[in-house]
């Protein structure tokens, strides 16, 4: 059968445009299925040297046609980054590396003259807030060292959590039974040591007021024991400031005197008295002397006076609060030797401004003796006390008193609390620079 040339025409016309739409499609909007393993890792006009991988003479052109012409862009900014990410990490570590180390401390306090070292010296916290709680306990930071202390009658061996390897110990040595029960915490601590639980520990010790201190000797290190550092309230012959330092007395913790914040009228107000002593007067010692001659000269119509036969260990709340209106009211506060020089009530005038007439003699026992002694400590610090020798002297001293302007008395009051709070923080200072030498040395 003949096909009409009209016809044949028209299906030659079709079949070309079909084909060309095709070949258009192909060209422009197929999308090729290529694995990433025939992708091209480096530029190139052929395969590379040695023969071609799996898809032999063929494949190379595959490859070639497919490159990517940003890959090595891709490649240099990943390889930055990666750098600049390490210099990142490598800034930060030696921030981490200049940073000061902190160090750790924890203190038991198992004597009261604890709470002078934490309240009054390290100006620490303490929770709960009530004198007489079972347990308490507070946080501080001081120079390197992040301080934990804890203090009262529910702090037991083996009960205190010891989250740290330091250690200060404050005891009570003062008499036989102080000293057992200290003897106690020390073996504790001692097998604390051995067990390796505690690597480094320092002792504040209330010492005998006659320096006898000698049970506590084969405790400490340079002796083959564990304690490293001893710091010793009283002018003991032991004190070299290499690994027994000495320690101030403190006020009377014991009796709730508590830590006095200074102002306005505490250093300005008018005081209505010249003196005062409240206190235990012994049989033939220098304490009836001094009352002797404030009745004799009449001077204790001017001073506040009020004398005891017998020492009370504990004070009522009335008769704390007479002896601290006694210290606020009056300008100068009396301070007759006891069993040694050394006594809380010099500093509990200091706390008020009231200047401590302090008898400046030795006492019976093995304290040190020397041109510093006693209250070598004190002396040391630059104290502004009036020192006597005997108390025949206090009648010219209170004359002298009588002729002072309001203004000199209230120029001594701010000198006397200022070098207070500075002896205060010297302690502090000192205290906290001796352990992080001792304990820390090393890092």
């Amino acid at each position: 059968m003949k096909i009409p040339k009209r016809k044949l025409f028209l299906l030659v016309i079709f079949a070309y445009v079909a084909f060309s739409l095709y070949a258009a499609y192909n060209v422009f909007f197929s999308t090729k299925v290529i694995s990433r393993v025939h992708r091209v890792v480096k530029k190139g006009t052929g395969a590379p040297s040695g023969g071609v991988r799996d898809g032999g003479a063929a494949a190379a052109p595959f490859m070639a046609d497919e490159w990517n012409p940003w890959e090595d862009e891709q490649v240099e900014y990943n390889s930055a980054l990666n750098q600049r990410r390490e210099a990142f990490k490598q800034h930060l570590s030696r921030i981490d590396k200049n940073k000061p180390r902190r160090y750790k401390v924890q203190i038991w306090g198992k004597a009261a003259i604890g709470l002078y070292l934490w309240e009054h010296i390290l100006e620490g916290p303490l929770n709960p807030t009530d004198k007489v709680a079972q347990w308490r306990e507070g946080e501080l930071e001081a120079g390197k060292i992040d301080f934990s202390f804890y203090t009262g009658p529910a702090v037991v061996q083996g009960h205190v959590p010891l989250d740290m390897n330091s250690l200060v110990l404050v005891l009570n040595g003062r008499e036989q039974q102080k000293v057992s029960y200290s003897t106690r915490w020390l073996e504790h601590v001692q097998a604390l040591v051995q067990s390796h639980t505690v690597s480094h520990v320092a002792v504040v010790l209330l010492g005998n007021e006659q320096c006898n201190n000698d049970w506590i000797a084969p405790y400490l290190k340079r002796n083959g024991g564990f304690v490293e550092l001893l710091f010793v309230v009283y002018d003991s012959l032991w004190i070299n400031d290499k690994d027994v330092f000495q320690w101030p007395l403190g006020v009377a913790t014991y009796r709730q005197f508590p830590m006095i914040r200074p102002n306005a009228q505490l250093i300005t107000s008018n005081r209505p008295y010249l003196c005062n002593f409240l206190g235990t007067v012994y049989k033939n010692s220098s304490r009836e002397t001094l009352i002797q001659v404030l009745k004799q000269s009449g001077l204790d119509k001017e001073c506040i006076t009020a004398a005891r036969e017998k020492w009370l260990p504990q004070e009522t709340a009335d008769t704390l609060r007479s002896y601290q209106t006694a210290l606020a009211q009056s300008e100068l506060t009396l301070c007759p030797v006891g069993i040694n020089t050394e006594c809380y009530r010099i500093y509990e005038a200091c706390s008020y401004g009231s200047v401590p007439v302090v008898e400046d003699v030795m006492t019976p026992g093995t304290c040190a003796a020397g041109p510093s002694s006693p209250l070598r400590l004190l002396k040391a610090a630059g104290a502004p006390f009036i020192f006597i020798s005997d108390w025949k002297e206090l009648p010219a001293i209170l004359e002298r008193e009588r002729g002072m302007s309001q203004e000199q008395r209230v120029d001594r009051r701010r000198r006397l609390l200022e070098w207070y709070a500075g002896f205060r923080q010297q302690m502090k200072e000192r205290f906290t620079e001796v352990i992080e030498e001792t304990f820390f040395r090393n890092g």
